[in-house]
């Protein structure tokens, strides 16, 4: 009897330690919808800065409980399409935006530039608003992601949709006209499904959405993902 009360206590330690790293009204949005496919770029070199953002110590994808919940009818509101989302990006710490801002302000850093911003000078990047010191990601309820398929011989592609995730360029606007038809109505079957489970899109941004009844809209966050 007395080891089943320590095992017990000791499972009580590591589930309480475990849930532990997520303040309340977080959730790994990967327990909530396990078949959401997760391409975490800024836990990466694959993005704009071309290295690991602060604040980012693991590949987890992070978010509100009621925006995990809303994504969670998207991905069944797309699978009769054949089709599903993968994110990029959704909480993120304050500390990755103050790197981001410093980032911004060392203007000869331009090693992704032909990527992510091939068309724009750094220098404007704050003036134009490509860069900010306070992001709606912060909030925990805003997301980046793109659609993929689910079958067929493109499995696991991302539908095209002119611009790669984070392109600082007026051709990744949703109703940008410097992108084919096909690729703008990929852009609207994303627009659409986000908007019909309550969120709400960036005019500047094919990729990035917020949930509307956000439940914490003036509060920005700095713990760490992991």
């Amino acid at each position: 009897m007395n080891r089943l009360i320590i095992l017990g206590f000791i499972l009580c330690l590591f589930s309480c330690k475990r849930s532990g790293h997520l303040p309340e009204g977080f959730v790994y949005l990967n327990d909530v919808a396990p078949d959401v496919k997760l391409e975490l770029r800024y836990f990466s070199s694959n993005n704009f800065v071309g290295d690991t953002i602060d604040g980012y110590l693991a590949a987890k994808c992070i978010i509100s409980k009621p925006a995990a919940d809303a994504l969670k009818k998207v991905q069944k509101s797309l699978k009769s399409q054949g089709l599903g989302i993968k994110v990029f990006d959704a909480y993120r710490p304050q500390r990755a935006v103050d790197h981001f801002v410093r980032w911004a302000e060392d203007l000869s850093d331009t090693l992704m530039k032909p990527i992510y911003y091939p068309n724009v000078d750094k220098s404007k990047l704050f003036e134009i608003g490509y860069i900010a010191a306070k992001s709606g990601h912060t909030r925990g309820s805003t997301l980046d992601l793109t659609l993929v398929y689910l079958e067929g011989p493109q499995k696991g592609q991302e539908l095209d949709m002119g611009t790669p995730w984070d392109h600082f360029d007026p051709a990744a606007w949703p109703s940008s006209d410097a992108v084919s038809d096909a690729q703008k109505q990929n852009r609207m079957i994303l627009r659409k499904v986000m908007m019909d489970n309550g969120f709400k899109p960036l005019r500047e941004e094919w990729w990035h959405f917020t949930l509307e009844a956000e439940p914490y809209p003036d509060t920005y966050f700095d713990f760490v993902v992991e």
